[in-house]
């Protein structure tokens, strides 16, 4: 009987902490927080998500990890700045990789949380869209594009190829701004490359290949 109840308080618990997400814009320029929440409510509408309570929930997450990515890079960069203007030598370097490991340990917890915190709305494949949504579709496009490219790839190359990006993905989740998503897109990419050209593909002439049937179908 006891865990009956026990039971019942916790899942009470986790009904009540799902009913509201409160917006974390105190003492944020009102011009930037519309900006995010247009931006989070852009990835939601794909979704599909029926309750508008649920949506708007959604939606505050999101925006809640832009601002905590904002706040997390902010206090990493303010405590560099202290670090370069009053410090000199191993003292400078030691509190400059102090302030990236306190960067590295936030984002890490954010990391984790974020997928956890939209669990309680969303299924596997709508988080997935979200993350997808974070990071402009990438993932999505380059393995079409791909595809597209090299259509003789086996069922093992397409995997490992997919893999990679969705790996690329989650460091793109983490990144500052939208050139360093795309970095990590990048070093991802340049590892598909010479994947694939030690597999003995000519990607330059794959690539001149799949031009050549893209003008083709242009033509039709």
């Amino acid at each position: 009987m006891k865990k009956l109840s026990l039971l019942f308080l916790l899942l009470s618990i986790s009904f009540l902490a799902a009913d509201a997400v409160e917006l974390n814009k105190d003492g944020r320029d009102p011009a930037y927080v519309e900006s995010i929440i247009g931006r989070s409510q852009k990835i939601v509408d794909k979704l599909g998500v029926k309750n508008p309570k649920d949506a708007e929930n959604v939606r505050n997450i999101i925006a809640n990890r832009y601002f905590e990515l904002n706040d997390i890079y902010e206090i990493r960069d303010a405590k560099a700045k202290q670090a370069k203007e009053t410090l000199q030598g191993d003292a400078k370097n030691d509190a400059l990789k102090t302030a990236e490991n306190e960067k590295d340990a936030a984002l890490y917890r954010s990391h984790f949380a974020f997928p956890a915190a939209l669990s309680l709305y969303l299924d596997e494949k709508q988080i997935e869209a979200v993350k997808d949504g974070m990071t402009y579709g990438v993932v999505g496009v380059t393995y079409t594009a791909t595809l597209e490219m090299i259509p003789s790839l086996t069922k093992e190359e397409k995997a490992l190829i997919y893999a990679w990006l969705v790996e690329a993905r989650e460091f793109a989740m983490d990144a500052e701004n939208s050139n360093k998503k795309h970095e990590a897109f990048g070093k991802y990419k340049g590892r598909i490359n010479n994947y694939l050209s030690k597999r003995g593909y000519d990607l330059t002439k794959e690539r001149e290949e799949w031009y050549k049937r893209i003008e083709a179908k242009k033509k039709k």
